[in-house]
């Protein structure tokens, strides 16, 4: 329940073209509808041939990548499927989010690949991009059980593992994938089962903007959970826990100034702090209330914000002004409407020229490209059908460029 720390360091975008073997190279199952797609962005149309999408499937009986080409307008083509070569992962009772957490695909720009998660497996798959081609492929352990995001930051990536006590592990990001860092192992103490419950899992981890904190949100246990990093890249021995501002805190991402912006799903708010430097945290703005349901996903967008709320399919703009202060964009929190081929919102992604907003619909098998217009509005230019929909498991994670 899904940049996370961008424009975090894992934002940072940059691909090259190449060549590789796709699972299926067009994923011919797959249709797409465009709509208003030409029109022009007032930012001015700086979309290149080599942007993708890329939608993790999370399948139980096989992961794989779904990669789409990205074009000018913001319209999706089906151009591949990539196994990663592990498992997806459902968690017990989860209502249309399989891996319940934001940050379960992300791609790093600086190393040009892709990192996934494999949630049944234990285990994390790197890709190298090329295009939206994807060669290289690496499979390394986790660390733990149910890995459900990922972290990035300069050459440090981190997973967190939601099953058993929870963990962090810490991996370099090296030429050939990834390599796990000695020492950096860190347990969340938490006391879940190998696949956990979702209410009770963590939602997300991220590195603060420089790179020096290592957050956790913490669903059941309503904390936020900093770990200080050395500059050896290992976190400290032990998080400082800090109380939730609001309930079920869940994704998180950063504003241009560096101050953390949490969404919480019990009474889908926001709460806007300032991590300071030994692992606690100043509310600066108490949970702002967006009168929809269930929200646990948030990206932002230049001084926009965009949560998803699962349970009213929906999605809330927000944006900030120059002193931090957060405010809908929209008097009832929906910044666009939602239909029937839109159900069961969760992941978002944010492409890095901040021009497009993509929405995964868990129930619908759907993704959903909004244009992000000057004052933060949004315009629907591109839906893709037939992906993993939600049905005791679906897809989870999305990551765009």
């Amino acid at each position: 329940m899904s940049r996370h720390n961008r424009r975090r360091s894992s934002r940072r975008r940059r691909l090259t073209s190449g060549a590789a073997v796709a699972l299926d190279e067009v994923a011919a199952a797959t249709s797409v509808t465009v709509a208003s797609a030409r029109e022009t962005h007032p930012r001015g149309d700086t979309a290149k041939a080599d942007h993708a999408v890329f939608v993790q499937g999370d399948e139980l009986d096989g992961n794989t990548i779904h990669v789409f080409k990205r074009g000018r307008g913001g319209e999706l083509t089906a151009a591949g499927r990539y196994a990663t070569g592990g498992r997806g992962g459902d968690q017990v009772d989860a209502p249309t989010d399989s891996l319940a957490s934001q940050g379960s695909l992300v791609y790093d720009d600086r190393s040009g690949r892709l990192l996934a998660v494999n949630a049944g497996s234990g285990t994390v798959t790197s890709f190298r991009v090329r295009g939206q081609k994807l060669t290289d492929r690496q499979t390394v352990r986790s660390g733990g059980d149910f890995p459900s995001s990922i972290a990035v930051s300069g050459r440090l990536a981190y997973v967190m593992n939601a099953g058993g006590a929870g963990s962090v592990q810490g991996f370099r990001i090296t030429a050939k994938g990834l390599e796990p860092l000695r020492g950096s192992h860190r347990s969340l103490g938490l006391d879940n089962k190998k696949v956990p419950l979702f209410s009770s899992s963590p939602g997300q981890l991220a590195f603060t903007p420089g790179g020096r904190q290592l957050v956790v949100t913490t669903k059941s246990a309503n904390t936020i959970e900093v770990f200080p990093v050395r500059h050896d890249g290992r976190p400290s021995r032990r998080a400082v826990v800090n109380d939730s501002a609001g309930g079920v805190p869940f994704a998180i991402t950063f504003d241009r100034a560096g101050r953390m912006l949490v969404a919480e799903a019990k009474d889908s708010t926001v709460s806007t702090y300032k991590v300071r430097a030994d692992g606690t945290v100043d509310v600066v703005q108490k949970p702002l209330p967006n009168g929809q349901k269930t929200l646990c996903w948030l990206e932002r967008a230049g001084d926009f914000f965009y949560g998803g709320n699962t349970g009213s399919s929906t999605v809330t703009g927000y944006r900030t002004d120059r002193h931090g202060r957060l405010a809908l964009t929209t008097g009832g929190g929906v910044a666009t409407p939602p239909s029937a081929t839109s159900q069961g919102v969760i992941d978002l992604a944010v492409t890095e020229d901040e021009r497009f907003l993509y929405v995964q619909n868990a129930t619908s098998g759907t993704v959903d490209g909004f244009r992000v217009g000057g004052n933060g509005s949004l315009t629907k230019v591109t839906t893709v059908t037939g992906l993993p929909s939600f049905a005791g498991s679906g897809m989870e994670g999305i990551a765009a460029v």
